[in-house]
């Protein structure tokens, strides 16, 4: 169930009572900070309309606004000194520049979904760079590539390349509110990853400001820092500014499916298939399973597996691919839609057929909710008996949510060393769990109860899962895997969830914070620290 509009208002009244300003004891050091914005900002874009502080009418507003979790929202005991929403790059600029003079903490919000709140909360004196307002997108369909700013969505980025040629597409998320800044960096998954890989392999140059200040491209970077860069968050080296993609070709009609099997007609059976079978497919078709609980009444419960399918291509040859290759789902030509590669886009956001590409350029997330994700990596295929204890669990939890992401294709032909994107080679598929509920649920009271149900489910599914290290994504990411304070960045507990998230890649990244942020000044609860013998030198 979602909380109203109203609902969550009322609530944050009573949240924001008990929640204090994080703001200097000494008025003056703050005055300084603020003259320093200005003082480093192009005056030819006056920064005075950027800054937001606690005693500004629309402070509260601007920062519920992009923060889409609302257990990290309403549990924060701390508001950031100043929201900085710039509208230049030199405003970025300028507040990197100024939080390190001021020793202030700076957190990067480009208005995606995160998981944790750690681009909007934090337990030591801080301000937000909020990149929202930087969101312009540039197509060159000449060449075949676009220059896209960090604030940009996933659904303006469709809608641009759609309104310039409808032969081309990009591999990005789903939902169609992720902002690009974040999402690029930690990797980028979507229903193009067997076809063209992740973003992050389809991105050719970017724009990042460093702990210095200064602006950098690919050639001034460096190579290290830019392969750094792309799978390993850039929230540990710097601020994106703008992504250069490479656009990917698409056909001008492809075909979608949602096809929906319960426990008793057969789910399991095919849901095991999938997992053999998906990785095998021919790179044109992607295929998400997404098992959720039916509570049809008392001793009434079961599964329902939805299948959602994407095909580069006609019904025609689909249906011909998957009587050859997975005849076990059953696939009907009544099943599958065609439409335009963007209209594709609506599908898998969940909008209704015929919604007009406009919805695109809606920027905020409107489904807030209350919520706890973790993700696992499948290199076995889950047994038959394995999938049962899942819907068990399932239909005793209720209020999950779960995606089985395929790979094989494209995702098997790129090293693992390639990117700092870890995640490749030998797994069968990537899942991701959700534990979601409202304000009526018992809101943010409620949430050691969920988090204790989500805990459940994962420990259940350790055996079946990638180990040593058990890996996670770090888009989504999960405190639980091992995290530091908001102030501190501990070598050897950063080891602890840098296994997990980057594997092998882990060590090379923090070589290469070393060598460009050695003072660690970007950090938060999971950020990757410094190598320590490069970083005393």
């Amino acid at each position: 169930m979602k909380s109203s509009i109203s609902t969550i208002s009322v609530v944050l009244i009573f949240v924001l009572l008990s929640i204090s300003l994080v703001i200097p004891n000494d008025s003056s050091d703050f005055d300084n900070f603020l003259g320093c914005l200005h003082a480093h900002s192009n005056s030819s874009f006056p920064i005075a309309d950027a800054i937001l502080t606690p005693y500004n009418s629309s402070f509260e507003y601007i920062y519920q606004l992009r923060a889409s979790n609302l257990r990290t929202l309403f549990s924060a005991t701390s508001r950031p000194v100043a929201i900085i929403a710039a509208l230049h790059p030199s405003h970025a600029q300028a507040t990197v520049v100024c939080t390190k003079f001021h020793g202030f903490q700076v957190r990067i919000r480009s208005g995606g979904h995160d998981f944790e709140g750690l681009s909007y909360t934090s337990d030591v004196p801080f301000i937000i760079l909020d990149m929202f307002n930087l969101h312009s997108i540039d197509i060159d369909i000449e060449s075949e590539t676009a220059w896209v700013q960090a604030g940009a969505t996933t659904g303006e980025l469709y809608y641009s390349i759609a309104k310039k040629s409808n032969v081309h597409g990009f591999p990005s998320g789903m939902c169609t509110t992720i902002g690009l800044g974040g999402h690029f960096s930690g990797g980028g998954y979507g229903f193009l990853m067997r076809k063209y890989g992740l973003t992050i392999d389809n991105v050719i140059d970017a724009l990042l400001i460093d702990a210095n200040g200064r602006i950098l491209n690919r050639e001034s970077m460096g190579e290290d820092l830019f392969w750094a860069i792309r799978g390993g968050g850039t929230t540990s080296f710097g601020v994106i500014l703008s992504w250069r993609i490479k656009l990917v070709r698409v056909p001008p009609m492809v075909t979608v499916f949602t096809v929906h099997r319960t426990l008793e007609q057969g789910a399991t059976e095919i849901v095991y298939r999938w997992q053999q079978v998906a990785p095998k497919l021919p790179k044109d078709i992607f295929i998400r399973p997404q098992p959720q609980p039916i509570n049809n009444g008392p001793n009434n419960r079961t599964v329902s597996v939805s299948f959602g399918g994407h095909f580069l291509g006609k019904t025609d040859r689909l249906i011909q691919l998957m009587n050859a290759n997975f005849p076990e789902l059953g696939l009907q030509r009544s099943d599958c839609l065609e439409m335009s590669w963007v209209e594709s886009t609506l599908y898998w956001a969940g909008f209704p057929k015929g919604t007009s590409i406009e919805a695109l350029l809606n920027r905020v997330r409107v489904d807030r909710s209350f919520s706890k994700f973790k993700s696992d990596y499948y290199k076995a295929v889950i047994p038959k008996q394995g999938l049962e204890t899942l819907w068990e669990a399932l239909m005793d939890i209720e209020d999950i949510f779960i995606q089985m992401n395929p790979y094989g294709g494209r995702m098997e032909e790129i090293s693992e060393s390639e990117t700092a994107f870890a995640h490749r080679n030998g797994i069968l598929f990537m899942m991701l769990y959700g534990v979601t509920w409202s304000e009526s649920d018992g809101g943010v009271n409620a949430a050691a109860r969920h988090f204790e149900l989500s805990r459940r489910l994962y420990n259940l599914m350790e055996q079946y899962a990638s180990s040593n290290p058990r890996e996670a994504f770090l888009n989504y990411r999960d405190l639980d895997i091992g995290s530091n304070k908001s102030g501190e960045t501990d070598f050897e507990v950063a080891k602890e969830y840098g296994a997990k998230y980057f594997k092998n890649n882990f060590i090379r990244l923090a070589n290469v914070k070393a060598m460009i942020d050695p003072e660690n000044f970007f950090r938060n609860e999971q950020s990757i620290p410094p190598l320590p013998m490069l970083a005393t030198h």
